[in-house]
């Protein structure tokens, strides 16, 4: 028999779901057959958006869209009543809304540390608390959080969001201990992956072209990994195939973290 994947009659929860690594999730989950809900800062006027929803039609796909800052605390109550008054159940959350925020250890400011904080570490912890009645509603719920290969090791001026994400283990690690057995909560840890960002990251350079193609060559796969792959990772991950598994973080790296550079 064929392994396949159906989430026919499932929501899914996604933040930063419209650009990105996120916007690859939303594809993967469409794909599978669920009914996704999404959310970013932006509102509906943004082009993102705009180019969000119009793909989401082209799939036929089953979604809302949601203009919400996830780190606005003042906010997130209206936010859970208008998912509580539409939806009975969130079968599986992505928390995966962040940002790169690199700054060298001596130039970073007491703000951009704090922003940093607030979007790539406490708003999952937040967020997952905050709709963790509409997960036990479900009879397979599964929380996964977005971390990345920085929470592992890093690179110059990359803080402090190697630390934020370093962080970001324990937490699901703690979740997944305190919520067991009825919810499981798993990380994935991205590597380089081609997106928005990480092409900024590489314009950073005086020549990009040789930074990239420099960076492809420490990748044992020899490229970099797409938005669509790690998308696939969190279906599978939220599936009945992954049912075992549960506060652990994967590294999905193409292999860069196994060979010595020197």
């Amino acid at each position: 028999m064929a392994l396949t994947i159906d989430f026919q009659g499932k929501v899914v929860f996604i933040t930063g779901g419209i650009s990105g690594i996120g916007l690859g999730i939303s594809r993967r989950f469409v794909e599978a057959g669920a009914e996704i809900i999404v959310c970013s800062e932006r509102n509906v006027e943004d082009v993102l958006v705009k180019e969000f929803i119009v793909e989401m039609e082209s799939l036929n796909a089953k979604y809302s869209y949601f203009e919400f800052d996830v780190t606005d605390n003042s906010k997130r109550h209206d936010f859970y009543m208008l998912l509580a008054l539409k939806y009975k159940k969130i079968d599986v959350f992505i928390s995966n809304a962040g940002k790169n925020v690199f700054k060298g250890v001596d130039e970073c400011s007491e703000s951009d540390w704090d922003f940093n904080f607030n979007l790539n570490l406490e708003s999952h912890w937040q967020l997952a608390k905050l709709i963790k009645p509409l997960l036990q509603e479900s009879p397979s719920p599964v929380v996964l959080m977005m971390a990345s290969n920085h929470a592992y090791s890093t690179l110059k001026g990359c803080f402090p969001y190697n630390v934020s994400k370093a962080a970001m283990l324990s937490i699901i690690q703690s979740i997944a201990i305190e919520w067991a057995p009825k919810i499981r909560v798993l990380g994935i840890a991205p590597g380089f992956i081609e997106t928005e960002g990480n092409q900024s990251w590489f314009d950073s350079f005086e020549d990009p072209i040789a930074a990239k193609a420099e960076t492809i060559n420490l990748h044992l796969v020899q490229r970099i990994g797409t938005i669509e792959e790690i998308g696939a990772w969190c279906v599978f991950l939220s599936s009945e195939y992954a049912g075992f598994a549960s506060g652990t973080t994967y590294l999905v790296d193409g292999g860069r973290s196994a060979l010595m550079q020197d």
